[in-house]
């Protein structure tokens, strides 16, 4: 099967596309993001795999579900993602549509993860460092992962930039 990437492209191209069209890059992001949740839940997951409950009834409760949190532009998507029996596609177009938005706005999303809780002054001097290595503006998320030992491990896209002591000990442990 190919993969999943492969598949969700084209829809996040065309939700991206749209978005742009119709400058609702925000309303897009929100109903994208609201219904990756939604897929994953795990009930839901149950009732969409049931080869005994069409696609229609899927549809309609789906979109009971979602009434007013998405636009009428996404529940069309959402339609045709369930008539293609593309709906478990939804997290991966949700996450690829935020990457177009964001190279399209200028800015990465980096996920920064540290030993320990960053004051604010801590992380405007690391968001700084990562503009100037990113050549962007960075929306950082801030979380602790007490594992790292010490140091800060940055995550944005594809690069990771591992400033902790644990990625220094495996570095020293792979040379020894």
């Amino acid at each position: 099967m190919a993969e999943i990437s492969t598949l969700a492209r084209p829809y996040a191209q065309a939700a991206f596309k749209r978005a742009k069209e119709a400058n609702a890059a925000q309303n897009w992001s929100d109903s994208l993001t609201f219904l990756a949740l939604l897929v994953q839940d795990e009930t839901l997951a149950g009732i969409v795999a049931n080869p005994r409950v069409n696609k229609q009834n899927t549809a309609q409760l789906v979109l009971d579900i979602c009434q007013d949190q998405i636009h009428d532009e996404a529940k069309n998507l959402l339609k045709v993602l369930i008539e293609n029996d593309k709906l478990p596609l939804l997290p991966q177009i949700s996450v690829m549509f935020e990457q177009y938005r964001a190279d399209d706005e200028g800015y990465v999303n980096v996920e920064l993860q540290s030993a320990y809780p960053l004051t604010k002054t801590e992380q405007g001097k690391y968001v700084a460092m990562l503009e100037k290595f990113l050549h962007k503006k960075v929306n950082a998320s801030v979380s602790v992962d007490k594992s790292l030992i010490g140091g800060i491990l940055a995550k944005a896209g594809d690069k990771v930039i591992d400033g902790s002591v644990r990625g220094q000990l495996h570095q020293l442990a792979k040379r020894l």
